[in-house]
């Protein structure tokens, strides 16, 4: 059973809020006033829904983003505690749940902002938790009052879930006569309008963003929640191969695994600014497959192993035909 204090922290103190560990011991009733309550040390709690864990489990599941999880299982635990401070006719705080999401691409800021959609949605915090994802072409007109219109308009689409805006920073790239400054305070005043019905996440490059942040101070307190999505390690890009690979049923025998994990730390020693880590995983493993394809294709008798199995010589290294 999970059990969270009113000072938001696990009984066991060594455990982060909400713990792989914690979550596989759940029953996943649903929690309300009939089964949750307050017991001899004055601690109140509940148990979590089974869709909250499901969706929590897939959040465990991603590789690597240890840092990120924590950051998103004390979200869950402020707003599960609020809806229980609320139960028990205690005084609820109304604070935003705004975010930035700082990370290059490929390190998993989209896929986070999905399932914290659920979470949101499941914890009644949000009614739908779908998530809209634009970036400043979907924002910005080429014309005095269309921006105002287009932002409008994905903001509508997102009430009730989230609005992902990737590459935030490109809304202040022309400067204060841009267009882009209209879709910035079109946004402002949309969140303090639908404050109960909207979280917006900001993503982009670190440095970018908070260099975003200081020609605009007045966002910076409105999005009170930083979260960095580091780089992956040359470990954890060949765990996510491995997975996207059993995904789709497939797997390398020994000699593949090695050559691919070769091609990952070659990559890393020269690493970009605009490596695009998880997707030029998704993509080299995506190429490999139809190299696969390519050699079977005129083999006469073609077994399972030979359909499941990648060799080094379908392993596709970038620049290769």
């Amino acid at each position: 059973m999970v059990k969270i204090n009113i000072n938001g922290k696990t009984e066991d103190s060594d455990q982060y809020i909400l713990s792989h560990e914690s979550m596989a011991k759940d029953n996943s009733k649903v929690f309300n006033n009939e089964n949750s309550g307050i017991n001899s040390n004055g601690e109140s709690f509940f148990h979590l829904s089974d869709n909250v864990l499901r969706s929590l489990n897939k959040m465990e599941r991603l590789v690597g983003l240890e840092k990120v999880k924590r950051n998103i299982y004390e979200i869950c635990a402020y707003i599960a505690i609020q809806n229980k401070r609320q139960q028990l006719n205690l005084s609820v705080e109304s604070q935003t749940l705004h975010m930035l999401f700082m990370g290059s691409p490929g390190t998993g800021k989209t896929t986070v902002a999905r399932i914290l959609g659920e979470i949101f949605k499941e914890l009644d915090y949000l009614p739908s938790g779908h998530l809209v994802e634009v970036e400043r072409a979907d924002l910005v007109g080429e014309y005095i009052g269309q921006t105002a219109q287009k932002t409008k308009k994905q903001i509508d689409n997102a009430l009730g879930g989230i609005l992902f805006i990737d590459e935030a920073y490109a809304l202040a790239r022309g400067g204060s006569t841009d267009f882009g400054k209209e879709a910035i305070d079109t946004l402002v005043k949309s969140m303090e309008d639908y404050k109960d019905r909207l979280v917006v996440i900001l993503a982009g490059y670190k440095d970018e963003m908070k260099l975003f942040l200081k020609s605009n101070p007045g966002l910076s307190s409105r999005f009170p929640i930083h979260i960095e999505f580091p780089n992956y390690t040359g470990e954890q890009l060949l765990a996510i191969a491995e997975k996207m690979l059993e995904e789709r049923q497939y797997y390398m025998d020994k000699v593949a695994r090695k050559y691919l994990f070769e091609i990952i730390n070659s990559e890393l020693s020269q690493r970009e600014i605009n490596f695009s880590n998880a997707r030029f995983i998704r993509n080299l493993i995506e190429k490999s497959i139809r190299r696969q394809a390519i050699r079977l294709i005129n083999k006469e008798k073609i077994k399972k192993n030979d359909l499941i199995y990648l060799k080094a010589e379908d392993i596709d290294h970038p620049g290769s035909s």
